[in-house]
């Protein structure tokens, strides 16, 4: 498989950056709504938790660099035309720019908490801000908002794939798959 894009499947490194993101994305959000029930386990579920979090904005950050050097191919067509494109492409976008405020409303929860951010495992960043624990619950509402709906849309999106595979037929979901042909 290439690397990069043709003009009619996606490159091996766009699907990577495509997979790790959704793996990345579903793994982080359960463990946002679910880990309270891991007991002793909380702190490592958190800490793993933002560094997804993270994860997800630099794979965002290749991925926004790569479309900008190797573009995708064209979308395929559909029966509905111009209404699918724009609702595919506002998708997209809605996508995108969830995939980078929701993980960057976590850095500020937790900067604005008083707490220092650990950056990828590696270092710890002190917060810049003074502590204020109720803004930062109000942001982790908002937090927890638009994570459900990042959700909820990226169900949409593995839907909309579904429906060009199985109702209209075209290779929409097989040009992202690895190893299809």
């Amino acid at each position: 498989m290439k690397l990069a894009n043709s003009k009619t499947r996606y490159g091996a490194g766009p699907q990577l950056f495509h997979w790790l993101t959704a793996l990345f994305v579903i793994i982080g959000w359960s463990i946002g709504q679910f880990g309270e029930y891991l007991g002793a386990y909380d702190r490592i579920g958190f800490f793993i938790h933002m560094m997804l979090g993270e994860c997800v904005i630099a794979l965002l950050i290749l991925r926004l660099f790569w479309r900008a050097a190797n573009p995708p191919p064209p979308m395929e067509s559909t029966p509905f035309g111009f209404i699918v494109k724009a609702a595919a492409h506002f998708g997209h976008f809605a996508l995108y720019a969830l995939l980078i405020i929701v993980p960057l409303l976590g850095i500020i929860v937790q900067l604005k908490r008083g707490h220092a951010l650990p950056v990828f495992g590696l270092f710890e960043l002190s917060s810049p801000w003074p502590t204020d624990r109720p803004l930062a619950r109000s942001i982790l509402s908002v937090h927890y908002y638009l994570a459900n709906t990042l959700i909820v849309l990226a169900g949409l999106h593995a839907c909309a794939a579904l429906a060009h595979h199985y109702l209209w037929r075209d290779r929409t979901l097989v040009r992202m798959l690895p190893g299809a042909r």
